[in-house]
């Protein structure tokens, strides 16, 4: 396998939050999940305006997958200066729109395995990388993701949502 691509049915589906939806801001949606957040077992943020407001706000995620965009334009220069942060392994991938390429879904088994913090840098599209994050992060994570135009998403990593993920991602088609 060298990819996973969504297929058009499964599209519909994906634009549905996959846990808990807080609507408004960045900043006003990490406060309201604060405690959840700092009572996870591992924090990843998936999006890099998402990953901007949990460092906005001193919530350090364990793993970032970000790829300089919001809603397909570049993000502003303050945001990618604030990814740049030291104490992050970056690590770059290719990953085109609607797929999940091999190396993005390895990368995020691997980083997620250690302890060190690390930032992907996703070439392309990152939206996907929620789902294997969900399928490979401890048990008691937490994934965050930005919901365009409403807010932010909170996944807790439960063996319930991993199943979920695991039957989603075995209807996507797998490319060679």
């Amino acid at each position: 396998m060298r990819r996973v691509r969504l297929p058009e049915e499964l599209r519909a589906l994906l634009k549905n939050p996959l846990g808990r939806l807080c609507k408004g801001n960045g900043l006003e949606c990490v406060e309201s999940m604060k405690s959840e957040l700092v009572a996870a077992k591992k924090i990843v943020a998936v999006g890099d305006m998402t990953t901007y407001f949990l460092l906005e706000a001193s919530i350090l995620p364990d793993l970032a997958v970000v790829d300089n965009k919001t809603k397909r334009m570049p993000v502003p220069d303050e945001v990618v200066r604030s990814l740049m942060r030291d104490g992050y392994r970056t690590i770059e991938v290719e990953n085109p729109a609607a797929t999940l390429t091999k190396d993005l879904i390895d990368q995020i088994r691997e980083s997620l395995k250690g302890e060190e913090r690390v930032k992907i840098m996703v070439e392309g599209e990152e939206d996907l990388a929620t789902l294997p994050a969900i399928l490979f992060a401890p048990l008691g994570s937490a994934v965050v993701y930005g919901q365009p135009n409403e807010g932010n998403v909170l996944v807790r990593v439960t063996p319930e949502k991993k199943k979920e993920i695991e039957d989603l991602m075995n209807q996507m088609i797998v490319e060679e």
